[in-house]
């Protein structure tokens, strides 16, 4: 009988190189949200990998940056405390962005890890092939990774390759969530996540980083629709005029393009109902912190 392996591996980086976009297509689902602004990811995201030999748990973390705030704090704790309970390490870069400060910051922190460090170097679609033989010399001479792989996630470029890799050297151990389970996170933390996400997209200026949704109640009604009643927080009167819009323009477009990726995602009919409530300055308040899904505790 052949051995079955699993095991734990963290998704690490600076903000905005693609670990989300990854782990979805690992999954082969949107269980991450994805946007072309930094610091997107709050909390850390399980993704679950199962083949009929191996199980591998992906953690997506919180770009690691300079805080500014608590949450800022909160998300970079978040990022770190994987590191402490991980089988193997992806240190990601971006093809297209020079290796600066904050990388070389994170491999000081990784030269520490005890376990495999692999260095995936993404968006390779982005770049000559002669540029990325120099980004790998550049990163060879830091730190001594386990392998070099390059990827671009949005192609589906060599991921498989990743996998194969990954799993290969992973230890004999149990299969930690059903076949089918491609996440640990509830559905109402995704839901959440989804509506935020199309916040991001939709809305600009100082808006999307003081946002936080939270999914208040999510129930099948007499229509057989999945009613789901949720609150974007934000942190100023102006920003709440900018989500709802002129003449509620903005917060219907918000709840269409939502709905859309919650009936993927639940595979049923929705009904969904958004509101808007100023909360000021909550995103520096320890008590709003672990009312909006940011509790110290997750980590």
């Amino acid at each position: 009988m052949t051995e079955h392996k699993s095991g734990f591996v963290a998704i690490v980086g600076r903000p905005n190189v693609g670990k989300s976009t990854l782990l979805n297509r690992i999954v082969g689902q949107k269980i991450a949200i994805m946007s072309d602004k930094a610091q997107t990811t709050r909390n850390k995201i399980q993704g679950v990998y199962t083949t009929p030999e191996a199980q591998v748990v992906f953690i997506d973390t919180p770009g690691i940056h300079k805080p500014r705030h608590r949450l800022g704090d909160y998300m970079v704790e978040m990022a770190y405390s994987a590191l402490r309970e991980v089988d193997a390490i992806m240190f990601m870069v971006s093809a297209d962005q020079k290796r600066g400060r904050g990388d070389d910051f994170i491999l000081e922190r990784l030269s520490k890890q005890e376990v495999p460090v692999y260095l995936v170097i993404n968006k390779i679609d982005t770049i000559h092939p002669d540029e990325l033989l120099v980004i790998i010399d550049d990163y060879r001479k830091i730190m001594d990774f386990k392998e070099i792989i390059p990827i671009s996630a949005t192609e589906g470029n060599n991921v498989e390759h990743l996998l194969d890799t990954i799993v290969d050297q992973m230890d004999e151990g149990p299969q930690y969530f059903p076949d089918d389970q491609i996440t640990d996170h509830p559905e109402y933390f995704i839901v959440s996540e989804l509506i935020r996400e199309k916040v991001l997209s939709l809305t600009r200026d100082e808006v999307p980083h003081s946002v936080a949704v939270v999914t208040e109640t999510m129930k099948r009604d007499e229509n057989d629709k999945v009613r789901i009643q949720a609150t974007i927080i934000v942190e100023r009167t102006s920003q709440k005029g900018i989500i709802i819009g002129k003449g509620g323009k903005m917060l219907k477009n918000i709840g269409t393009q939502a709905r859309k990726d919650i009936e993927t995602l639940l595979a049923d009919k929705v009904y969904l109902e958004l509101w808007v409530k100023v909360q000021k300055d909550w995103r520096d308040k320890q008590t709003y912190l672990k009312d909006y899904g940011y509790r110290k505790d997750d980590y």
